[in-house]
């Protein structure tokens, strides 16, 4: 990369703004639509130790990604390589911690603590009050709030595709706790984890 090419140096507090803003987001649409993706937010020892843990499969996609000779996964680790990981060069590791922190709940807020929760509630207001069709409406929204979640980070179509699977994964450790603090854990710790390990590999 060029000196022209270099990021700003404003690029950390950019970055911390976006994602603080996304929690504001979250917060300001869930109390004009009735709302509250923060009730869900319980950040005891326990879910933050499954939060943890469910880094590790994000992880080993990572290194499929890395190692995998699939198109797909290869177009995924050009656009670590050449769009995404440069803008990180001249950050601490203070600084992306910070950013992965707020990346985690920002995100999480907004895509699994309002909209998959307002999904599922609007679904079971039109679908039969049994449990399997109840089952039927979380799974939809789950898969609708990931799509969202991929198109959103749509740097291309293959990126896309992951970051749409990476948002099934996390909302559905959102659906079967019960708690929005694992899947924030998770999220902003794989983050973190991908970021330095990248940035290490290639000695930026």
């Amino acid at each position: 990369m060029s000196e022209k090419q270099s990021p700003s140096p404003y690029f950390p507090l950019h970055a911390a703004l976006f994602e603080a803003g996304l929690a504001i987001a979250a917060f300001v649409l869930g109390w004009l639509f009735n709302q509250a993706p923060w009730e869900s937010f319980r950040p005891t020892a326990r879910p933050v130790a499954l939060g943890v843990a469910a880094v590790l499969p994000l992880l080993a996609l990572l290194w499929a990604c890395q190692r995998l000779e699939w198109k797909p996964l290869q177009a995924v680790w050009r656009v670590l390589n050449e769009v995404v990981i440069p803008l990180f060069r001249n950050c601490n590791w203070v600084e992306i911690a910070a950013i992965c922190l707020l990346a985690g709940v920002g995100e999480e807020l907004l895509f699994r603590g309002l909209l998959q929760t307002a999904l599922a509630e609007w679904s079971s207001d039109f679908l039969p009050h049994t449990r399997a069709w109840a089952a039927v409406g979380d799974c939809g929204a789950v898969f609708a709030a990931a799509v969202v979640f991929g198109a959103l980070h749509a740097v291309n179509v293959a990126y896309a595709v992951l970051a749409a699977l990476i948002g099934v994964y996390l909302g559905w450790l959102y659906y079967a706790t019960g708690n929005l603090a694992v899947p924030v854990v998770a999220h902003g710790l794989y983050d973190f984890v991908a970021l330095v390990y990248i940035l290490k590999a290639r000695k930026i």
